[in-house]
């Protein structure tokens, strides 16, 4: 048999054949590996992008229907529609929301985002409005055209209606399938391009294969993979996504600096949401929800360091008298004017890191840190007090005001911001009852003080009714003669349970809650029919009847008495009103 021989050529043909075939083997399994790790990594990069859209479209139709319904409370409860109106169209402004709906606690509109408030007062009817209606705590639904967010809006415990986000999906989807679709480009052209360097590479030599491979795992996995690490950072709601400087400027690197320019607009946004959130659009002062926020993390560190604060509780005097005699807009004119005076006070005597916040309507917030605090306290207070007495100038009328201020003590009034605010609302509402245009700190007894005035002012409601209170006369001579001409009309409170009540004590209270606005008319009516039926001797008597301060600036006097004189048939010359000069001088305005 004859024994087949190989020639050095034969073995080296051999050897080539088999290194081509190894070759070819090679770069077949590598060729497939590629195809494969680019079909993984589209697959993997749409996923990761529709993934991150879709939950920053949630997390922000969330954020923005929370802030929005913290932020329209105070507006919607009292009716507040330019407020209302003003976050609305804010947020209305976002590129990705359809709409903004606010309703009240009935399911009517208040606001649609429209200048002329078409909607206003109509009922919701889209399929997704009875859920929205019956929600108690955020919702979300779902439609193929929107993300519709909806969160309650509650003072307290008390819903008083809701807002509805409605976070537009079309809108998403058009972005989303342009990052996919320059995302699956840039992905393609990296990809031809390490395809040719590869068959180079490979066709030379083989073991720069593995090595090749490795390269193009690491520079096509490596980068998508760390921004899907950013987008799991920012879905946590950490916006401030730090990538790692890259020294390319393939299509990788541009989307590496896109997703950095990306992350950055998310952050900036949500600081503008926040902002808005935190802000008071008037005065530009941080608003109740952010000095809420910024008391609780205050508290917790004095109690870490054992340091003591000082909270000023700053209400203005009589305010309401300004927007009812010359409207709103001198209304805020003036909060500007007393912000930017409190503002200065602080400023001077507060300390660097004093904290000023507008708290409600008229009612404004101090938080003192450093130095002695109770005294410092006193003597911004006082400071406040001599500032804000100073005359306004609103609309070219000189206005005058003044400031009732309540101040109390951490660790020594309160452990807690919730005991906090109330102790500085408690020592505010002192400083009203002992004059107003003052201030006082808070006491214990305070706590006493105003359960009693609360529970005489509960008393009170419905005394008219219950018949506990009574008219009594007081003669009036003239001196020349002596001869009875008139009677004073004065109220008397007989209570079933505490006896007979001081006029000073009950009128007081009538007037500091407005009761004295249904009594009042209700005793000049029943003094008019009762001098009616008196018999008449020459004139006959006058019958003279004290009209409070808030009667004379409710603006309805004029007619009450008219409607009285009618119904009774008392001649108007027997009827005489007294206004105290107090009463004058404080409603100069409507004088």
């Amino acid at each position: 048999m004859t024994q087949v021989r190989f020639g050095l050529q034969a073995r080296f043909l051999l050897v080539m054949a088999l290194t081509l075939l190894l070759v070819g083997a090679i770069l077949a399994s590598l060729l497939q590996r590629q195809s494969a790790m680019q079909r993984e990594v589209r697959g993997l990069s749409a996923q990761i992008l529709h993934e991150l859209f879709d939950r920053s479209l949630r997390t922000r139709g969330e954020t923005l229907a929370t802030e929005l319904a913290s932020g329209l409370a105070n507006p919607l409860y009292y009716s507040d529609l330019g407020a209302v109106g003003a976050l609305v169209r804010n947020a209305s402004r976002q590129q990705v929301v359809s709409y903004v709906l606010v309703f009240d606690r009935h399911g009517r509109l208040v606001h649609d985002g429209t200048p002329t408030l078409q909607r206003y007062g109509q009922a919701m009817t889209d399929p997704l409005a009875a859920k929205a209606l019956a929600a108690q705590a955020m919702v979300l639904q779902s439609s193929p055209e929107v993300l519709d967010v909806t969160v309650p809006i509650k003072i307290g415990d008390q819903r008083i209606g809701g807002v509805r986000v409605g976070m537009s999906r079309e809108r998403v989807r058009k972005i989303e399938s342009g990052a996919n679709l320059t995302l699956v480009q840039n992905l393609n052209a990296i990809g031809k391009r390490d395809l040719g360097w590869l068959l180079v590479l490979l066709a030379a030599l083989v073991g720069l294969g593995v090595l090749l491979a490795i390269y193009v795992q690491r520079t096509l996995v490596a980068p998508i993979r760390l921004l899907a690490a950013a987008a799991r950072q920012i879905e946590r709601g950490d916006y401030a996504v730090q990538l790692p400087p890259h020294p390319r400027n393939d299509e990788i690197g541009e989307l590496i600096s896109a997703f950095g320019r990306m992350s950055e607009s998310i952050a900036r946004h949500d600081r503008e949401v926040r902002h808005m959130a935190y802000t008071d659009a008037l005065t530009g002062l941080t608003n109740r929800l952010g000095f809420r926020e910024g008391l609780d993390h205050l508290l917790h560190t004095a109690r870490s360091t054992d340091s003591k604060l000082a909270l000023l509780f700053a209400d203005i005097d009589d305010f309401k008298r300004v927007n009812d005699t010359l409207g709103h807009e001198a209304g805020d004119e003036a909060l500007l004017q007393f912000a930017s005076r409190i503002s200065r006070a602080v400023a001077a005597l507060g300390g660097d890191d004093a904290i000023l916040a507008r708290f409600g309507g008229d009612e404004f917030v101090i938080l003192l840190q450093s130095g002695d605090v109770s005294l410092l306290a006193a003597q911004l207070a006082d400071r406040l007090v001599h500032e804000l007495s100073r005359p306004l100038n609103v609309q070219g009328r000189e206005v005058f005001l003044g400031t009732s201020i309540g101040i109390t003590l951490f660790p020594d009034d309160a452990r807690d911001a919730t005991a906090l605010l109330k102790n500085g609302d408690i020592a505010m509402y002192q400083a009203k009852v002992a004059g107003k245009n003052c201030h006082r700190f808070y006491s214990r007894a305070a706590d006493h003080a105003v359960e009693r005035r609360v529970h005489m002012e509960h008393e009170l409601r419905g005394a008219w009714e219950r018949d506990e209170l009574r008219l009594v006369y007081q003669p009036i001579y003239r001196t020349s003669d002596r001869v009875l001409v008139g009677v004073e009309v004065l109220l008397r409170w007989q209570h079933p349970a505490l006896g007979t009540i001081a006029p000073s004590t009950f009128i007081d209270i009538a007037e500091q809650s407005g009761l004295i606005e249904v009594i009042g008319p209700k005793v000049l009516r029943a003094a008019c029919l009762e001098a009616a039926q008196w018999p008449v001797v020459g004139e006959g008597l006058f019958v003279s009847v004290n009209v409070s301060p808030r009667q004379l600036r409710s603006g309805a006097l004029i007619d009450t008495v008219a409607g009285c004189l009618a119904e009774s048939g008392l001649p108007a010359a027997r009827l005489h009103l007294e206004l105290t000069e107090t009463a004058v001088i404080g409603d100069e305005m409507m004088a």
